[in-house]
């Protein structure tokens, strides 16, 4: 069997928006223990940006960053996971399938977590989402208590996250830290995906940070 080789497999864009996520998690975290909450605002607004850029990331970058190199079907899951016993990592250039859909539900539970907070009202009415004015205060009391679960549910899937690369590093002997901070990783071939043209990552990031600079002023009337 040949030497695996050094590919090319997470561009720039996947690699800030992975590690800028887990950043602003725990300080918007830190900010809503504290009472800080137009940080929190700010914070949650920036998540917004990055979601967006990331799911329009997902159909109009390449390579590993496009869903449709990683997400599969059911059969394929079930598949791969009656191999999570083998010490063999697996082939799969990006995400497996399994972490396929651990990726799905993060981003799912990140926007469920962003967008509740938007329109939530605390008990008081003294603190509330960008969007809150768009809603009753019974329905921000609602979004505010979804609000408060998703989180819960966004560090039950941070936790199993963690603890799957420990087990990759641990069993499978596959590194998955590494290349989702250098971009590179080791495989038996080399892919070869190619580059997104740069003026797709520039449109995606303009309309990200310009829908998250609308949220902020609260989705006013747009004047052409």
């Amino acid at each position: 069997m040949a030497d695996p080789v050094s590919v090319r497999l997470w561009d720039g864009p996947v690699r800030v928006v992975h590690w800028a996520l887990v950043l602003l998690l725990g300080f918007s975290w830190w900010t809503a223990e504290t009472g800080r909450m137009e940080w929190h605002r700010y914070s949650g607004l920036l998540v917004l940006a990055l979601l967006v850029f990331r799911i329009y990331w997902g159909f109009a970058g390449a390579g590993a960053a496009r869903f449709a190199s990683f997400v599969r079907g059911p059969a394929t899951v079930a598949t791969y996971i009656r191999t999570l016993g083998s010490r063999t990592g697996s082939a799969a250039p990006g995400h497996n399938p399994l972490g396929a859909l651990s990726v799905l539900a993060i981003l799912l539970a990140l926007a469920i977590q962003v967008i509740t907070g938007l329109f939530a009202v605390d008990i008081d009415g003294l603190e509330s989402g960008n969007l809150s004015h768009w809603v009753s205060f019974e329905t921000g009391r609602v979004a505010a208590s979804i609000h408060e679960l998703s989180f819960a549910a966004l560090q039950i899937l941070a936790i199993t996250h963690v603890a799957a690369v420990v087990f990759y590093l641990v069993w499978k002997r596959t590194n998955l830290i590494s290349p989702m901070i250098t971009g590179r990783g080791r495989l038996a071939t080399d892919p070869v995906y190619p580059r997104a043209p740069v003026w797709r990552l520039v449109l995606g990031a303009v309309a990200a940070f310009a829908l998250m600079a609308w949220v902020s002023k609260g989705m006013p009337p747009l004047q052409f």
